[in-house]
C-alpha cells in the first residue's frame, strides 16, 4: 500500500511538471512580437515623460476578435531604477497605462481609450498606429523625491497584451495559444536624467 501511494505522488509530480512546461513554455518562446524603438525621457514643468515607438501588427485572430466586439487591453509597463553593487537594484519609480481597443458597432468606429481620454478611428489601422506612438508619458513627477536630475539610471519599459482582461471564455482560448500572445521584451537603456528648464531658462 505504501510502494502504491509513493508510485501514485511520483505520477503526480511529473503531470503536474508537463502541464508547467506545456503552459509557460510557449509563452517564453513567443515573446517579443512587439519591438520597441527610440525610447526618450524628456524634463518639463510637470516632470518626466516618456516617449517611444512600439512595432506591430494584429495578427488575424485579434483583429477579428476586435471586429466582433472582443476589447483588447493593451499595458505599458515603465520603471526606474538605480543600480547597487551591494544588492539588487533599488526601485525608483513604477508605472502602468492600460489602453482600451475597441470596436462600436453602431458607429462602425473603433475607439482607442486610456484614462479618461479616447479617440475615435475609422479604421482599426488607424488605432493601432496611434497605439504604436506612445508620446508625453508622465512617468515621474517633478515633486518625486527618490530620483535626482543628472543621476544615472536605468529605465525599462515594455507593453503587453493584457490576456487576463479578456472575458472568462476567451482567457481560456487564449491560454497556450500564440494567437492570443502579443508583447515585446523588456526595454532597458541607461540615463542621465535630464535637468528640467525652468520657464524663466527658456526664455
Amino acid at each position: 500500500m505504501a510502494f502504491s501511494t509513493v508510485c501514485s505522488k511520483s505520477v503526480l509530480e511529473r503531470l503536474r511538471l508537463w502541464l508547467l512546461l506545456l503552459v509557460f513554455v510557449p509563452f517564453l518562446a513567443w515573446t517579443a512580437e512587439i519591438d520597441i524603438a527610440n525610447p526618450q525621457i524628456s524634463a518639463g514643468d510637470d516632470g518626466y515623460a516618456l516617449s517611444a515607438d512600439f512595432k506591430f501588427e494584429l495578427n488575424p485572430r485579434l483583429e477579428e476578435a476586435v471586429t466582433k466586439g472582443v476589447v483588447l487591453y493593451f499595458v505599458a509597463d515603465f520603471e526606474l531604477a538605480r543600480a547597487r553593487w551591494y544588492w539588487l537594484d533599488e526601485t525608483l519609480v513604477s508605472r502602468s497605462q492600460t489602453y482600451r481597443l475597441s470596436y462600436h458597432a453602431l458607429t462602425r468606429q473603433y475607439r482607442l481609450s486610456t484614462g479618461g481620454l479616447h479617440q475615435s478611428f475609422a479604421t482599426l489601422q488607424e488605432a493601432v498606429q496611434v497605439l504604436s506612438r506612445l508620446r508625453n508619458w508622465l512617468v515621474a513627477d517633478k515633486n518625486e523625491k527618490s530620483i535626482r536630475p543628472g543621476e544615472l539610471v536605468d529605465a525599462s519599459l515594455r507593453l503587453r497584451l493584457d490576456v487576463t482582461q479578456l472575458p472568462r471564455p476567451f482567457q481560456i482560448t487564449a491560454l497556450g495559444n500564440k494567437e492570443w500572445s502579443l508583447s515585446s521584451d523588456r526595454k532597458t537603456w541607461r540615463i542621465n536624467l535630464p535637468q528640467a528648464v525652468s520657464p524663466a531658462e527658456a526664455k
